[in-house]
């Protein structure tokens, strides 16, 4: 996410509670620190709101913070069902918004390369996600750092070969899973805290997992997004696909 804070919150309606420092980074890995959003119950009105999470999620009963660098991704069709995920899909739901994901695309046995997945008109993407607050075990309740949000996205099987969309076609040919964006509707209803199970709206995304997916673009971009400690704006500039090559 490289977007100023201000933007953000006009893109997805939401509010900051306190210090929100969003670091730009054109290169995010699991563990990294991402923007969330939520809804909360406050004195009965819900309140859209804008968070800092480490990405990976780390369940409230782990001993261990080392949890959550194995649980940056959840599978719609088993994240109900897992110890790690479940209690976040009923009462923990949220929005992970990023400028674009790179995914690598494979040429061969042995060949492959990265491409970064947009939308058209450069507006954030807005993921299915899960959130959870830890309670790290070797400090005091009260410690300022004793509380840790984390969170975690959603992910379901890529759109099939014959999708009517070109672009749902050359996410077909990208890898076999994909983030599960959502649509202004969609988030509204997957974020409402008022709703306490979470099995239809996991039902409600699977039914949609595409329809968010049809503005995008899949640009060729260069192999140094594969090692994080490279993060500038020139990661992302299109490169020659190695199919012209």
């Amino acid at each position: 996410m490289a977007r100023a804070v201000g933007d953000l919150m006009m893109e997805c309606g939401a509010e900051v509670p306190g210090d929100f420092g969003l670091k730009e980074s054109y290169n995010v890995a699991p563990t990294d620190d991402v923007p969330i959003v939520l809804e909360r119950l406050i004195d009965g009105v819900v309140r859209r709101q804008l968070h800092i999470a480490r990405w990976g999620l780390v369940p409230r009963w782990a001993k261990e913070i080392s949890v959550g660098s194995r649980s940056f991704n959840a599978r719609i069709e088993s994240a109900a069902d897992k110890p790690t995920f479940q209690d976040s899909v009923h009462t923990r739901r949220c929005a992970v918004p990023v400028d674009g994901y790179y995914e690598w695309k494979k040429f061969g046995a042995k060949t492959k390369q990265p491409y970064f997945v947009h939308r058209r008109d450069n507006a954030p993407i807005f993921f299915a996600g899960l959130y959870g607050w830890w309670k790290d075990p070797s400090k005091a309740r009260d410690a300022e750092d004793a509380w840790l949000l984390s969170t975690t996205v959603l992910t379901a099987p890529s759109p099939s070969a014959d999708s009517g969309s070109p672009v749902l076609r050359e996410l077909s040919r990208l890898h076999d899973r994909y983030p599960i964006p959502m649509d202004t509707d969609t988030m509204a209803a997957w974020l409402d805290p008022t709703v306490r199970d979470g099995t239809h709206l996991l039902d409600m995304l699977r039914n949609r997992a595409y329809d968010a997916a049809t503005d995008w673009t899949l640009e060729p971009v260069g192999s140094a997004v594969g090692n994080v400690r490279n993060n500038s704006p020139e990661l992302i500039v299109p490169q020659p696909s190695l199919l012209d090559g």
